[in-house]
């Protein structure tokens, strides 16, 4: 294994979405991550075959009842010898089944043993089922997208699930052992995505308290209000955005525009916005995308193409860098951040559910007879 967190072992109890994603991520940077599945997985009405479930890449699954009692022991040897512990169930389910936390740091009091909800672990909401939109809508992020007129618009499920939610959590187990390493104690990390969509919303909500953003949606810098911030629509009916912020960035648009400095004089004067974005359709429609490409990209307009997911990985500075990988035949991103000594990388393919039962368990310290006694006792279902 390779990475920053080479060494780091972590048991994942199976979920969907964030869960997985923040299981990943620990994995792509090196971690040894168990994903504890159940027997018979839950269908969720959206399988898609094994391999295009990529957030479950890069780690071996062991396939356990845990409505059995052999079962939860076998999750509790795996917490005897783990730094981290991930779950993504509602508040007291842990709990039920004999794997909350203190059971857990009884056994081993150096976990990390990270929660995953969208509401939290307390409050008048945390028992109640809710998905990224709901989350993101209670907490300001979804009033505030969406253009001028319009209804209020989902991001994808990137702000409450992935932003607020896995890469918080993410965050919080890497705090939480780089912590126990000198204490010498674990923690509880409660990761709720409302906190954590909160949390990304904090520069927006700065400027909210000092007057400087308006609350209909569509009328301000970063919400597509500003002709200088936003999509246009090209001749052949595909997109660019400009990102023209700074004063000279915008000087450097209007010139590849063929426009003078008088013909915009007060960029921010938002009375005009919707004037001036008028005028910039009308140019960015006189032209495909990849002629505005050969005008624009690599300058200081800030500038880029939309691309779609099919085009992305083509683009020569994603293709350079190596942005996106394939694995199993799947086209996906590869492993974020990267670092210089200790690089990350795809530990393998996503796996079968309990396909790595009995390795795990010889390679954590089950002997054969202990495993077929297990087995015969119910354990793996």
């Amino acid at each position: 294994m390779s990475g920053p967190l080479a060494g780091v072992k972590v048991v994942e109890l199976a979920g969907i979405g964030p869960g997985p994603m923040c299981a990943m991520l620990l994995s792509d940077l090196g971690a040894e991550v168990i994903r504890v599945d159940r027997p018979s997985p839950v269908d969720l009405g959206i399988d898609r075959g094994r391999k295009f479930n990529v957030l479950n890449r890069g780690r071996r699954s062991i396939a356990v009842d845990l409505k059995s009692p052999e079962g939860v022991e076998v999750v509790l040897g795996l917490v005897d010898q783990a730094d981290a512990l991930i779950e993504g169930f509602r508040p007291g389910v842990t709990e039920r089944l004999g794997l909350g936390p203190e059971v857990c740091h009884a056994r081993n009091p150096r976990l990390v043993y990270g929660r995953m909800t969208g509401w939290g672990q307390e409050g008048p909401l945390a028992n109640a089922a809710g998905h990224d939109i709901n989350y993101i809508a209670l907490t300001g992020v979804l009033d505030a997208i969406g253009t001028a007129g319009g209804p209020p618009v989902p991001p994808l499920n990137l702000v409450g699930d992935f932003g607020g939610g896995a890469l918080y959590l993410a965050f919080g187990v890497c705090a939480g052992l780089l912590e126990a390493r000198q204490s010498g104690q674990g923690q509880v990390i409660d990761a709720a995505m409302v906190d954590g969509a909160a949390s990304l919303l904090g520069a927006i909500y700065g400027i909210h308290g000092s007057g400087g953003w308006a609350p209909e949606r569509g009328t301000n810098i970063l919400d597509t209000g500003a002709h200088f911030y936003g999509t246009y629509e090209t001749s052949d009916g595909k997109w660019i955005s400009i990102g023209s912020i700074e004063g000279k960035f915008h000087a450097e648009l209007l010139e590849k525009l063929g426009l003078e400095p008088s013909d915009i004089p007060d960029r921010n004067d938002r009375s005009r916005w919707v004037e001036h974005k008028k005028r910039l359709t009308g140019l960015f429609l006189e032209k495909t995308r990849d002629e505005w490409r050969d005008i624009m990209e690599g300058t200081d307009i800030c500038f880029a193409p939309v691309l779609s997911m099919a085009e992305a990985p083509e683009h020569p500075h994603m293709a350079e860098r190596g942005t996106f990988v394939e694995i199993d035949g799947v086209v996906q991103p590869g492993p974020a951040p990267r670092f210089s000594r200790t690089p990350g990388a795809v530990q393998g393919p996503v796996p079968d559910p309990g396909q790595h039962t009995e390795d795990i368990l010889s390679d954590w310290g089950w002997s054969a007879e202990q495993v077929a006694e297990l087995r015969q006792a119910g354990a793996f279902g």
